[in-house]
């Protein structure tokens, strides 16, 4: 099962052609489950660009299943260690969502699709978060 990030939904709904457009292409194509953070739904929805979009996009999300931390206070230290882990080796993470969304993939045992270059940095460092890197057959 695949988590798709923030980066990769919008190039999507903005028809933009890359590689990771593609994969997602050929995740829903091939009925590959796939899903999004509640962290991604809010950050798509706070992106509309008026009230007829906000409705649209709500409607699409409702076909799409949204994940969420699984252990309450506990989530949001394990949030903070991710933080912790990069910084002790030299990788300072921009955004608190991503590690929200990349604490997301963990607990819920999914691979993230992403176009951002803090996912690739932090899997260097957190092994446990899988990217989505390749088509199925």
């Amino acid at each position: 099962m695949i988590l798709v990030d923030t980066s990769v939904i919008i190039d999507l709904l903005r028809n933009q052609k890359n590689g990771k457009v593609e994969l997602l292409d050929d995740i829903i194509e091939k009925r590959i489950p796939w899903g999004i953070s509640e962290y991604v739904y809010q950050e798509v929805l706070q992106g509309s660009r008026d009230l007829f979009e906000f409705e649209k996009l709500k409607e699409y999300f409702d076909t799409i299943p949204i994940y969420f931390l699984k252990f309450g206070k506990a989530s949001f230290e394990r949030v903070a260690m991710l933080n912790v882990r990069c910084r002790m080796s030299g990788i300072t993470v921009r955004s608190t969502i991503d590690l929200l969304i990349a604490e997301t993939a963990i607990e819920n045992d999914l691979s993230l699709l992403h176009n951002d270059s803090d996912f690739a940095n932090m899997t260097k460092i957190i092994t446990e978060l899988r990217q989505y890197t390749e088509k199925f057959a």
